[in-house]
């Protein structure tokens, strides 16, 4: 029974869940699988069949998607927080991307048929739906959000939504997934940081990254670039 309220607080405070009925996330709770994986290790690739869908509670995950030429295109790193996988849901047995820990991550993996049996109910079903529809304008926000700021501006917004506007940041992410997730070639990552360290707003040594307060006062905030794409 504790383990079971502990479940339900922890989807109490996700993206996804935080507004449904007290009732919802309780039979929710019933069917969530507690899972931990190490960082690099996947989750679920780009065409494996999907028999769960995942919250994560603590850590970050990779989402990725091949594209023809081969290259792994970044779709979104998740936070804690949050749901993914849902469309193995609707309309698709397999899922569309690929999933890699980007460290240690605990998460709740849902099996796809006992939620399918809850969205059966419909005060559970109108509960997920308005939320999922929620998310789905979020991640268009994102797409457009990647077409209208250049790659600097997409950095330091990437910093603040995941660290907050601090000065020191220890991200235990790679150079790499940073680029990645912000929608830049590794090239074009190097570019800018030596650019930033020249100029004195940001370096990146080691495990460490350091922002001077300067560069975060002339940034517009996470929550003006959110208006600025919602239009």
């Amino acid at each position: 029974m504790a383990e079971h309220h502990r479940r339900e607080e922890i989807l109490a405070r996700t993206t996804l869940f935080d507004r449904i009925s007290r009732q919802s996330r309780e039979a929710l709770a019933a069917i969530c699988l507690p899972a931990t994986f190490n960082k690099r290790q996947v989750l679920f690739l780009q065409g494996d069949k999907g028999e769960y869908i995942y919250v994560l509670i603590a850590g970050g995950v990779q989402l990725s998607k091949s594209a023809p030429d081969g290259r792994e295109i970044v779709i979104k790193v998740v936070k804690a927080g949050e749901m993914f996988a849902e469309a193995i849901l609707f309309e698709r047995d397999r899922y569309p991307v690929s999933a890699v820990a980007l460290k240690t991550s605990h998460l709740y993996k849902i099996p796809k048929l006992q939620f399918s049996c809850l969205l059966q109910d419909e005060a559970f079903r109108n509960d997920f739906l308005g939320n999922l529809f929620e998310k789905m304008r979020f991640l268009a926000d994102q797409i457009e959000y990647l077409t209208s700021h250049d790659v600097e501006d997409r950095l330091f917004l990437f910093l603040e939504e995941q660290f907050g506007r601090k000065t020191r940041i220890v991200p235990n992410m790679s150079k790499k997934d940073v680029a990645a997730a912000i929608g830049a070639t590794p090239e074009t990552f190097s570019r800018l940081l030596l650019r930033l360290k020249n100029a004195g707003r940001l370096s990146w040594e080691g495990r460490t990254i350091v922002v001077s307060a300067d560069a975060w006062k002339k940034q517009k905030t996470g929550e003006a670039a959110g208006e600025i794409r919602r239009g």
